[in-house]
């Protein structure tokens, strides 16, 4: 019988375990369990996939990888540790998952999909000597990834380590050295840099049955969207209304979006479509994302059902981002019969008029979600309305999202709350923003100025979304200091201060009988 062929090769050896494993195990092992499968999931595997790594094996606390690339190896490495500083920002420091990685290239065995030699036994060694969040390589592999990445390890001597016969040269990066990194980390030559693929798409099951699709972007700490109607999660990258928004949160975050029950990816056909539904797919998909804490972005019904999540789980919302939001749906705030006559038609025409190809009854819509689009917007939107639900369920979110009612809860916030929201537009006009954050204790209220409900690219308004202001720092509380985060806040920086301060005196609150019909 033959014995299989053992190869040698020469490879970059990644080996990281956590640090401190045990005692986090005994204070409670199934949470560290699932902490730690999350931070693979959320991390870890993204990253080692979009350097081009192989995950050789896996312990209980530990991952063993190999690269083609040196370059690769430390540069995932960092990725890996800088998103581990922001992730645990979000978690007490007595349950905070901290990696020791080693790094070493030289020669190794092969023998199947295993790997063996002293190559892999320096890179455990490596591990060992490295501090909780840091980074050791040895002296081979700082000299080749010199010139190559815009790091500087600190030499740390020579160590004799167990088991092997030389004294080794280590090289290090401190925890603090990664956090203080302020861009994403870069290579000096331009071939190094990696396509990623823009999102990653799963499913979940809701307790009564339904599959809801969800989409993982980008990388860091989490920032979640909650579901609202008319949402695409392949076709909204291609959106020139939503596009940019998504493209922009995910150079610093890992974006977490879903299509609500009903509608685009996932299950159209649903027996129930309601506000409670509406929250409860939000806990369905939290938990099959694995996310412990997270910022909650909110836009149109999206707040409503943001803020019935923060009351209902107040220990895992870390802040709340309600953008163009109202706490009463249309139905609720209609006074008057002509306008319940008027919401009625509309859902007649919804029913008659959605799923047909000439888009004349979906323009009416559209004219109030992006009234100052272009013609290819205006395009867009009409089809995406086709596309995203049945005129069936068209009709049953305005009816749900029109029923909707949590001005009980407002003053049940406490996470810290922003509401942005456009002085003039016409879906959602300013002054039902304005109520919703004066109900919202602490609440701080940025206007807008624009016409639209969803905020173009092209816009004055949008460009102030990446703006820098020192008030970002009152908001991101314990973010303070990894500056790479700051930009998902730029947005909200430029006027932010208490919603009493601000100037209301132009006109937003309008007379009924002049107000726009809104569906919302």
């Amino acid at each position: 019988m033959m014995s299989a062929r053992i190869d040698r090769r020469l490879a970059a050896v990644l080996a990281a375990d956590v640090a401190r494993y045990s005692r986090l195990m005994e204070a409670d092992e199934v949470g560290t369990l699932n902490s730690l499968k999350a931070r693979r999931r959320e991390i870890i595997d993204p990253a080692i996939a979009a350097h081009h790594g192989r995950i050789v094996k896996t312990t209980g606390d530990g991952v063993l990888v190999e690269f083609h690339s040196i370059v690769d190896a430390v540069a995932c490495a960092v990725a890996v540790q800088r998103g581990m500083i922001v992730r645990n920002t979000l978690m007490p420091e007595d349950r905070r998952i901290v990696f020791r990685i080693g790094i070493n290239i030289g020669d190794i065995l092969s023998d199947g999909d295993d790997i063996f030699g002293d190559g892999v036994n320096l890179a455990a060694r490596l591990e060992a000597l490295c501090e909780p969040g840091g980074v050791c390589i040895s002296r081979a592999a700082n000299e080749q990834i010199r010139d190559k990445l815009t790091l500087a390890f600190a030499d740390m001597g020579e160590r004799t380590v167990k088991n092997i016969a030389r004294s080794i040269g280590v090289f290090g990066l401190s925890a603090q050295q990664i956090a203080d990194l302020a861009v994403e980390l870069s290579t000096s030559d331009p071939e190094l840099s990696q396509e990623k693929e823009p999102q990653q798409i799963s499913f979940c099951s809701t307790a009564d049955g339904v599959q809801l699709a969800y989409a993982r972007m980008g990388q860091g700490p989490p920032v979640v969207k909650a579901g609202t109607f008319l949402t695409h999660l392949e076709k909204d990258l291609e959106s020139p209304i939503w596009g940019h928004l998504w493209r922009d949160l995910a150079r610093d975050f890992m974006v977490i979006r879903y299509d609500a029950r009903g509608s685009g990816l996932s299950d159209w056909e649903v027996d129930e479509l309601s506000f409670d539904a509406f929250v409860r797919d939000l806990e369905t998909v939290v938990d099959a994302a694995g996310l412990d804490r997270f910022p909650l972005l909110g836009i149109s019904q999206g707040c409503a059902v943001s803020i019935a999540y923060a009351v209902r789980h107040p220990e895992r919302v870390t802040r709340l981002v309600l953008y163009g939001g109202f706490a009463q749906g249309a139905s609720r705030r209609a006074r008057s019969a002509a306008e319940r006559e008027r919401l009625a038609a509309v859902l007649t025409l919804v029913r008659l008029g959605w799923g047909q190809e000439n888009p004349a009854f979906r323009q009416i819509f559209t004219s109030q979600f992006v009234p100052e689009g272009t013609k290819e917007q205006f395009d867009w939107w009409n089809e995406m309305q086709r596309v995203s639900a049945s005129p069936e369920n068209a009709a049953r979110f305005i009816e749900a999202v029109g029923d909707i009612d949590v001005t009980h809860l407002l003053a049940e916030v406490t996470a810290p709350t922003l509401v942005v929201h456009a002085r003039e537009e016409a879906r959602v006009p300013f002054e039902i923003g304005r109520r919703m954050a004066a109900g919202i204790p602490g609440a701080r209220l940025v206007p807008l100025q624009s016409r639209n409900h969803l905020i173009l690219e092209t816009e004055p308004a949008y460009a102030r979304f990446l703006e820098k202001n020192q008030v970002v720092s009152q908001i991101i509380g314990r973010w303070r200091g990894l500056r790479f985060l700051v930009r998902w806040f730029d947005f909200l920086a430029p006027d932010i201060s208490s919603h009493r301060q601000i100037d209301t005196g132009q006109n937003v609150a309008r007379s009924k009988a002049n107000a726009p019909l809104s569906l919302v």
